[in-house]
Order: structure tokens, then C-alpha cells, then sequence
């Protein structure tokens, strides 16, 4: 095994083809298939799933993620040597859309000033981020789940705090006798497939939507259905202030959800890495809520304005 090898896999696992890998490396197709195949031969397994895309297996992940380090270090050892480079050094990290849109801008905020890395968020759902980490896609990622990765470390950052907001017209077009919610009826939002949380609060309260979700897997599309009454959503209580002290919409019930996130990085010693680890401590202690206190240092709402 070496690195040659090693980046070839890498770039499969980038591109999601050799053609592509070996467009992105300057190599014939051919070249990169031989290094792969070596590097398969010296570690005794096979470390890419040729398909449509190709996928590193389990072993490949590890490789990929040595590979990501490599390039990392590799970086940090220019930057002590003194040697110019010609391009920001790029960290990978995987973030929910709703932490993206919210308390996150803080972090975007304080990178905008690093002349020297450029940030590339991966969003995923919270509850699959760490998925990403393991196969080496990303170096960092924001998740709920709190137990370790191999090979990283982690912190706990707080938690964000969701209500369950409507439209007032689709609220009161929705009202049992009792002053309740008809939950049964109300039409659903969700972001994705892995957004559960709405389906879930359902399922708790032993009700099942009569119809399927709407899906809109984008935060501005969310909120313009919320405002126009095409369902409801459980949203992080930080966005939409504004829009319930004025009236575009109202709460459903009092019950709220507290989803706990929990930062993953990488165990190397990398300067960027430090950086971006306080820059996200600070961010979450700007605007989440930790143990002790019940809500963020100052309201978002302020800060942003979408959902």
C-alpha cells in the first residue's frame, strides 16, 4: 500500500467513478484500476464496490479517510515550512440543514475570515451524519447520537429546541371540538425521508397522518409552505420568533422536542482543525441551549431570517 494508491481510491470515492478519478488525477482510467487493484492485493480486500457510483466497502472507508488525513497533514506541514500554496486547504464537514440555517451562521461568520481553508458542509439528517465520518467523506460532523467514532474525538454542543408550528387558517381548519389539534388530518411537512421527527411525535401520541407528507428538502421552500398553509412542521423555536409574535403563524401544542447534538472530528493535530473546533464551541454556545440555561445568549431571529 501507498499513497498513490491510496489518493486513487479516494478520488474514486469523490467522483463516484475511475473515469472521473482518473479525469481529476490526470491518469488514464487504466492507471487508476492498476493502483486500486494493488492497493486491494496488499491489504488482502477489496476496498471499492464497482457500481454505478462506485462506493468504498467498509475497508475502502478506512483507506479514505487515511487519505483525507494525509492530504491534511501534508498541509499543515507546508504551512510550517513555509511553502506557498496555491489553493485553500479544504475541510469537509457534515451538518443538518436546520443547524445550517440557524445557529451555524456564527461559524460561516468567523470562517469567513480564514484566508486559508475553505469549508465544504455536507447536509445530512443529524441521526446519519456520523455515517459520513466513518467512511472518511467528511473530517467533522454534527450529530445526536454522543459515542465516539474510531479515530475521533467529540463534545457535546447543546441542544435545539422544536415547536410545532401552522399556518392560522390551516390551524383552525383543523380544530377538533375540544380546542385540539386533529392531528389525524393536519397535512404534514418533512424535509427529507430521514425527517422523522413529525411522524414520530404522531406515533407517540398513537396517531397516524391520513394522508402522506408533503417533502420539500429546502429550508426557504419549508417556510413559504408553512406561511401558505400547506402543512405543518416542527421547526427550531429560534426561527420563527418573529413570525409567531406577529401572527403568520401559531403554535399547535405545548409540547416541544429537544434534539441534542454532539461535534465529531477527526484525532489529528492540525491547527485547522483547532480552529474550527472553538469557532463551532462558540457557535454553540452563542446559540444553543446547554444545561442550565434555557435558551441561546442572544435570539437568532435577529441573525437570520429564514427558517
Amino acid at each position: 500500500m501507498n499513497l498513490d494508491q491510496v489518493r486513487a481510491l479516494a478520488a474514486i470515492a469523490d467522483t463516484g467513478s475511475f473515469e472521473l478519478a482518473a479525469r481529476s488525477l490526470h491518469l488514464t482510467p487504466s492507471a487508476v484500476s492498476q493502483r486500486v487493484r494493488a492497493l486491494e492485493t496488499s491489504v488482502g480486500q477489496v476496498v471499492v464496490r464497482r457500481a454505478s457510483p462506485c462506493t468504498p466497502t467498509d475497508a475502502g472507508a478506512v483507506l479514505v479517510r487515511l487519505a483525507r488525513q494525509v492530504e491534511l497533514l501534508e498541509d499543515e506541514s507546508r504551512d510550517l515550512l513555509g511553502v506557498a500554496r496555491h489553493a485553500p486547504v479544504v475541510l469537509r464537514v457534515a451538518v443538518n440543514a436546520d443547524s445550517l440555517d440557524t445557529w451555524l451562521v456564527h461559524l460561516i461568520e468567523a470562517a469567513s475570515t480564514w484566508d486559508d481553508t475553505r469549508l465544504r458542509f455536507t447536509v445530512v439528517d443529524e441521526d446519519h451524519s456520523l455515517r459520513l465520518l466513518r467512511e472518511g467523506a467528511v473530517g467533522a460532523a454534527i450529530a445526536t447520537e454522543p459515542a465516539q467514532v474510531p479515530g475521533c474525538r467529540s463534545f457535546p454542543l447543546g441542544s435545539m429546541r422544536y415547536v410545532a408550528v401552522a399556518s392560522p387558517s390551516l390551524a383552525t381548519r383543523h380544530t377538533l371540538s375540544d380546542g385540539s389539534p386533529d392531528w389525524e388530518h393536519l397535512p404534514v411537512l418533512r424535509y427529507d425521508d430521514h425527517d422523522a421527527l413529525q411522524e414520530d411525535y404522531l406515533a407517540s401520541h398513537d396517531v397516524t397522518a391520513s394522508s402522506p407528507p408533503w417533502q420539500i428538502p429546502s429550508v426557504p421552500g419549508l417556510r413559504s409552505a408553512l406561511l401558505s398553509g400547506l402543512g405543518w412542521l416542527f421547526v427550531p423555536d429560534v426561527s420563527v420568533g418573529e413570525d409567531l409574535a406577529e401572527g403568520r403563524l401559531v403554535t399547535l401544542t405545548d409540547d416541544v422536542v429537544e434534539v441534542p447534538l454532539h461535534w465529531h472530528v477527526w484525532k489529528v493535530a492540525s491547527h485547522r482543525l483547532d480552529r474550527l473546533n472553538d469557532a463551532v464551541a462558540e457557535a454553540a454556545r452563542v446559540g444553543l441551549r446547554v444545561p442550565g440555561r434555557t435558551a441561546p445568549v442572544r435570539p437568532l431571529v435577529d441573525v437570520v431570517r429564514g427558517m
